[in-house]
Parts: structure tokens; C-alpha cells; sequence
């Protein structure tokens, strides 16, 4: 366990300082090394580097009920103290010096270590809280409502606990399942008669459910967590298949955001809300337009959404937001931000307004400011945005187009 550090703004302050988590590393189930947060400790004052690594130092050897083998000073010992407090109190670690002593008294044996093996380990931690989350969200009882019988169901669930751990192939997935993962057993399934050709079936079967299953998560949802989806994200993205994909109704070839526009393409339009949740999602043909997709969508918005009175705003960005696709969202009663694809030149400042500062989550200062045009309709509204930070972007992008295009020509010449 060790302290990782970030730079933050101190809110009692004003000013930037150094904001402290304690952390330890781990290894997933590839073997890789990674790093996962044990306490956010949050703002520590007048600490020096050799305090810092006396604290983390003081906190393991506590932890694992060992003598320390130097009196720190008061401030150091002091944060021990109450960091271990937070540890054992919010339920960080486990404590273990009451086991320790009864192990101390116990009936003790030699046993020869080189002798001890270990077979068929598999992880829990991940799948047991998956399952958890399924079972609050009652998708049993939905598929079993859909008149699915308790074996698929089961695959079912295992299927989908496995993708959310360890996201793969269905041929990858299998031996995730049995030879790293406790899900099966969780589930009560022979982890030994799954099969790619099993998980395939049972993902083609949950599929069908699609449209009846994202709206019942999204009401579920919005009960457990009391969201009023007030604000709707929309937006779309497309991946690429290597294999020329000729039987296929949906794969066409059309203008790549990974810029492999020489393979065929599926497009994925999707709808959140602020708080990351899924309401909608559909796959178009690869050669769909940005633009020309938000129609289907927003018939189907309504069913996904929340039954607050006050219907959702819909956030798209400047592809989609067409003079048809706006009369559109105005029509079945939304309200919409986007960027204007309007170039607006002669504007002027309501009046009445003041420009109003406002902080993105970096704490970097954006000023907004209300302005009207003469070409405007009335019940459009106008925000003019300056943020400094995003000129310096624009610039160095503008910068680096112009040096490849002169690149570009003077290879031409």
C-alpha cells in the first residue's frame, strides 16, 4: 500500500495542493500489474516526501501486526492513527490481529511447503458482485416473464457477468469461464458442457429481447437510482469488420471513424443519460448517415425515457443536428442543445444579459454570453462560449493542418 498523488484545487483554500489516495497493486486475470484505489485521503498538510513514505510505511506494518522499528513524531504517528481508523471503519481491510492470536494458540503442525499445490483456483470478487447487480436490477424474473426456462436463463446471466469481467469472444469467453472465473458455480452451471456454440445461441435469443430490454432498464433504473432523465445524450459510432462480410444486410461500405473506410462498416446510434445509463441503442447500415438516423430514434425516445412531465433535452453535436432532425425533436415535444451549424456573423448581445464565467470539471474558466441575430427564429437561444483553452486547441490544430498541407505540396512538387 502506497500513496498516489494528483493535483487539485483545495476548495477551503483556493489554491492548487497536492490531493493524496492510498493505494495497492494487483494482478488481473491476464497477469497484467494494475493499481486500484484503497482510501482517498484527500488533502495533507505539511507533508514532507520522507513523512509521506513513513505514513504508508507505518500503515503496512500496523496492518500486518508488525512492531514498528522507529518512533515517529507526533504529526507522522497521528495520521497512522487516523488513517487507520478510516481503514478498519469503512471496511478497507480486513483486521486480522484477533485471528492472528488465535492462530498463536492454536494446535500447530510442520508441514513441508514444496509439497503444497494448488489446482482449479478461480476468481469471485468480480462475478459475485455482477450477480448482485443483475438480481437488483430482476433480470431473472424479466426473462422468466418472456417465458425463458431456468437453464437459459442461467447461461444467460453467466454470459452476460463474463462479458462485463472479462469482455471477449464467445471462444474466449468459454475458457474464461472455465478456467479462471467462479460464475458457473455461482450459477450452478457445468462450467465443463459450456460452448462457444452455446453462448452464441443464447446471445442471438437475448437479442431478441433487445427492445423490450433496454426499456425496462431504463425505467428500472431510473427507480433505483430516482432519475428523471432530464438530459439525453445522442450519439453514433461505427466499427469496421477485416472480412469482407458479403452475406450481410447491414454491412456496407461507407466513411469510417477509425479510418478504415476500405472495410464494411456497422453503425451504432446510441442514447444515454448524464448518468452514463443506456436508453436506446440501435445497429444501421454502415453507409447511414449521421444525420439521418435521428428520425428512427426519436420515435422510439419516448418508450425509453422517463414519464416525468417535463420531457428530456436532447444533446446531439453539429452532424446530426439538421433543420429536419430539429423541426423533428421540436415536433414530439423535446427541447435540444447542440452546436449551430448556422454560421452566425452579425449577432449582438441581449439586452439585459452580462457574460456569465462558469468552470468546466478541470476548473478551466469558460465565459457563456446570451446574443440574438436578426436570421434567428424567436424560440431559438443563442449562447456565444469563449473558452481560452479551447482557442489554444483550435489553433494547434489549425497549426498542424497547415504544416501537413505545405508538407503535402512541397512532396507533390
Amino acid at each position: 500500500m502506497f500513496f498516489k498523488t494528483t493535483f487539485r484545487v483545495n476548495p477551503s483554500t483556493n489554491q492548487t495542493g497536492i490531493y493524496y489516495r492510498l493505494v495497492e497493486n494487483y494482478r488481473n486475470v491476464l497477469g497484467d500489474t494494475r493499481q486500484r484505489n484503497i482510501l482517498t485521503v484527500g488533502f495533507m498538510e505539511d507533508i514532507t516526501p520522507s513523512e509521506l513514505h513513513r505514513i504508508a510505511d507505518g500503515l503496512n506494518d500496523k496492518i500486518n501486526g508488525q512492531s514498528v522499528l522507529y518512533n515517529p513524531n507526533e504529526k507522522v504517528s497521528g495520521y497512522i492513527e487516523r488513517l487507520y481508523s478510516r481503514l478498519v471503519s469503512e471496511k478497507r481491510i480486513d483486521v486480522l490481529l484477533d485471528v492472528q492470536k488465535k492462530y498463536k494458540e492454536g494446535d500447530w503442525q510442520t508441514i513441508n511447503v514444496d509439497s503444497i499445490k494448488t489446482e482449479d483456483v478461480r476468481e469471485l470478487g468480480a462475478e459475485w458482485l455482477s450477480l448482485q447487480t443483475l438480481r437488483k436490477l430482476q433480470i431473472e424474473e424479466y426473462l422468466s416473464g418472456k417465458g425463458w426456462n431456468k437453464r437459459d436463463t442461467d447461461l444467460a446471466m453467466a454470459h452476460i457477468i463474463s462479458r462485463a469481467v472479462y469482455p471477449a469472444s464467445e471462444h474466449r469467453t468459454v475458457r474464461f469461464m472455465q478456467e479462471n472465473s467462479s460464475v458457473c458455480e455461482l450459477l450452478g452451471i457445468d462450467a465443463n458442457k459450456v460452448s462457444k456454440d452455446r453462448l452464441y445461441r443464447i446471445s442471438l435469443k437475448l437479442y431478441s429481447e433487445k427492445e423490450g430490454l433496454e426499456n425496462y432498464l431504463s425505467h428500472k433504473t431510473n427507480e433505483l437510482f430516482d432519475i428523471q432523465d432530464k438530459i439525453i445524450l445522442y450519439d453514433l459510432t461505427n466499427t469496421y469488420f477485416e472480412g469482407e462480410k458479403r452475406s450481410s444486410k447491414l454491412s456496407k461500405r461507407g466513411r469510417s471513424k477509425e479510418k478504415r473506410s476500405d472495410c464494411p462498416l456497422l453503425v451504432l446510434a446510441m442514447v444515454v443519460n448524464v448518468e452514463g445509463f443506456i436508453k436506446y441503442s440501435v445497429i444501421y447500415e454502415g453507409n447511414k448517415s449521421d444525420s439521418s438516423t435521428l428520425c428512427d430514434m426519436i420515435e422510439k425516445l419516448r418508450l425509453s425515457t422517463s414519464s416525468a412531465s417535463k420531457k428530456a433535452i436532447v444533446v446531439i453535436d453539429a452532424g446530426i443536428s439538421t433543420k429536419d432532425n430539429l423541426e423533428k425533436i421540436v415536433s414530439k415535444g423535446y427541447e435540444y442543445v447542440c452546436v449551430s451549424r448556422s454560421n452566425l456573423t452579425k449577432y449582438s448581445e441581449v439586452q439585459g444579459s452580462s457574460p456569465k464565467k462558469v468552470k468546466d470539471r478541470r476548473g478551466r474558466e469558460i465565459e457563456l454570453l446570451h446574443v440574438e441575430s436578426a436570421d434567428s427564429e424567436d424560440s431559438e437561444y443563442y449562447l456565444k462560449v469563449s473558452s481560452p483553452v479551447k482557442a489554444l486547441k483550435e489553433a494547434s490544430m489549425y497549426k498542424q493542418f497547415h504544416e501537413r498541407f505545405r508538407e503535402g505540396l512541397e512532396s507533390i512538387s
